[in-house]
């Protein structure tokens, strides 16, 4: 056991101290670093009630001497430096030694010690910065803290607590990083009397990734191994075609210790520019290993921040070594063929788009079957089905027959339908004479008005008709998934969905706590098709992170653009001319959509006149 030092002034003073304990993760952060330090194999967390009444972390490291026990807890006391010149080249997780103190400052502290080789071990109770009882203990070979009652003598600060709940989570979070920044140490959580963690510390990472995250996160990994300029990076990124809503599965470590680094993090996404859609992001576990003086850690309190005595070539590290990972690694995304999935109803106006492959209009079939409240739906059909093998009703063959007769026309008149009450409540709006001319790279529908031609963008009018609809509505309409969706989040994702559950609730989506950072969705609102759910539960988990909480309906717009934008036909996707007709007598009935939830415009106009001015006929 290295002896432990009372820093001198000069030294501690040079320090960028601060405080070190806001919460019961911050206690589990400091804790296992010093058993990390202490050249730890084995590692157990336990935590009850988010960690707020209880913490014990067990280690199996070297152990603390009777005679430096006491040192622990005197602020500025540590083993991992001893003069001013150590800061420019510090190894060890810990090295300020304001941890304990702060700790035992404000809960009651339990300290159980033996170093290798002693007969017999040591006890040490303190709290609230008040030695308690110092006496011998058998207890075996490592150190055991057990820290009760934070905050007890503070209850100011108290109140700044979360739920149990957010404050495991949290600890999780913690456990979860420093097990993947160790996988040579094996880690065990357990969480109010259940064993929610175990990694097997036999250095592999992407064993300990498999443990803290799961098959689907693991399995879409691709391995990173690269040198350049006397540094080293290596680790794990995920392929492009499993890239994310956030950047929430983005983990950064410099020699092992868990930082926030803008520059890698440029680096990483410039690598995967061109591979992976605007608006996703890549997942990661990365560590960068390089000289101790050419990176400074003394920077903030928490030791998360990092500055580099150069960034380029931490810049140009993380860039060429995920780029040549992606480049060796990744291969291309497989394809499911699956069923289409009918969604067409005509009680809300939503307009269902076939995409096909070989740009035929695919035959059609109406069924009265009905869907989340719909009064009816339309079905795809093969293209080289045989028209008399469809068990059409004579009644649908009637409706089929007057769809073909109404597009060929170019009528504007809808078939028939029973009239809902929805239908029935419907403001009546005067539709101005128009005449479909056709589409435009199947995405801008091409209208003839009066003098005018309008090009309709269909994915953005729709995008907004769909919000409009949920703005309006004052219970959102949900549907019954088949199959409940299971969707993997980060621990501080997980959080948030979980405190917020009532607000997707509001929003048409029963979500429920699925357990190891997992939601189940079971129904969704019945605007959306199941196989978007998945993203859009990240992507709405990304911004409740971002502390956009307030449930009103007044600020509920952004989840509202997500939906709507899921819901809405895409850019690309076939339309019948029956379709085009149908959606722009819908569109021309709401006069007031001018524009997409984002902003863009939803049509454009151009009047006779400008079109005869460029051929010279005005």
């Amino acid at each position: 056991m290295p002896e432990i030092n009372i820093l001198p002034k000069e030294v501690y003073q040079l320090i960028a101290a601060g405080e070190v304990v806001e919460r019961p993760s911050s206690v589990v952060k400091e804790m296992i670093e010093n058993s990390v330090d202490a050249g730890a194999k084995n590692i157990t967390v336990e935590i009850k009630n988010g960690g707020i009444t209880y913490i014990r972390i067990t280690d199996d490291g070297c152990g603390i001497a009777k005679s430096e026990i006491k040192k622990v807890f005197i602020p500025h006391a540590t083993s991992k430096i001893k003069s001013s010149s150590d800061l420019d080249a510090i190894s060890t997780l810990g090295f300020r030694g304001e941890a304990m103190a702060s700790v035992a400052a404000v809960a009651r502290v339990e300290l159980l010690s033996r170093e290798k080789g002693a007969a017999l071990g040591s006890r040490y109770e303190i709290a609230g910065g008040e030695e308690i009882d110092f006496s011998d203990a058998g207890c075996p070979e490592g150190t055991t803290i057990v820290v009760r009652d934070i905050f007890f003598n503070t209850p100011a600060r108290m109140k700044f607590l979360k739920k149990d709940v957010t404050e495991g989570n949290s600890v999780a979070g913690v456990v979860d990083r420093m097990a993947i920044s160790h996988p040579e140490i094996s880690f065990r959580f357990i969480r109010d009397g259940k064993q929610v963690l175990i990694t097997s510390g036999n250095g592999e990472l992407k064993s300990a990734v498999y443990s803290v995250f799961g098959k689907e996160f693991s399995s879409s990994l691709i391995e990173v191994d690269y040198s350049v300029n006397n540094m080293h990076i290596s680790g794990v990124v995920t392929k492009p075609s499993a890239s994310r809503k956030s950047r929430a599965m983005q983990f950064f470590f410099i020699n092992s210790r868990l930082v926030k680094c803008q520059t890698a993090m440029a680096a990483l996404e410039q690598a995967y520019k061109n591979s992976i859609m605007v608006g996703k992001f890549p997942g990661c576990v990365l560590n960068i290993e390089c000289d101790t003086s050419f990176v400074d850690v003394n920077v903030h309190p928490a030791k998360i921040e990092v500055r580099f005595a150069n960034e380029r070539p931490i810049f140009e590290l993380v860039y060429y070594g995920v780029k040549s990972a992606i480049e060796t690694g990744d291969s291309p995304k497989e394809v499911v063929f699956r069923e289409s999935k009918p969604a067409f109803e005509t009680a809300s106006g939503r307009l269902d788009i076939f995409r096909q492959k070989d740009d035929e209009p695919k035959q059609m079939s109406f069924s009265n079957k009905p869907k989340a409240g719909a009064e009816s739906f339309w079905q795809v059909a093969s293209p080289k089905s045989d028209y008399k093998a469809n068990t059409f009703s004579q009644q649908s063959k009637e409706v089929y027959e007057q769809t073909l007769e109404s597009a060929k026309a170019f009528k504007t008149e809808e078939p028939k339908e029973e009239k809902t009450e929805e239908t029935v409540s419907a403001p009546v709006v005067d539709v101005p004479d128009f005449r479909v001319i056709g589409e435009a790279f199947k995405t801008y529908i091409i209208v003839e008005i009066e003098n005018s031609l309008y090009l309709i963008d269909k994915h953005a009018a729709h995008e907004r008709m769909n919000y409009e609809k949920l703005k309006a509505t004052t219970e959102i309409s949900s549907q019954l998934l088949l199959s409940p969706v299971a969707v993997r989040l980060s621990r501080e994702e997980h959080s948030a969905v979980c405190n917020n559950l009532d607000l997707y609730k509001r929003c048409g989506f029963l979500v429920e706590d699925f357990g190891e950072s997992s939601v189940i969705v079971r129904e969704c609102p019945s605007m959306l098709d199941g196989e978007d759910i998945e993203d859009l539960i990240c992507e709405t988990a990304a911004k409740l992170l971002e502390g956009k909480t307030d449930i009103t309906p007044e600020k509920m717009d952004w989840i509202f653009h997500s939906t709507s934008c899921r819901a809405a036909v895409k850019a690309g996707d076939y339309t019948s001319p029956y379709e085009r007709e149908l959606f722009v007598k819908k569109l021309l009935s709401m006069p007031d959509i001018r524009y997409c939830p984002h902003g863009r415009p939803v049509m454009i106009k151009m009047t006779k006149y400008e079109i005869e001015k460029q051929f010279g006929r005005s």
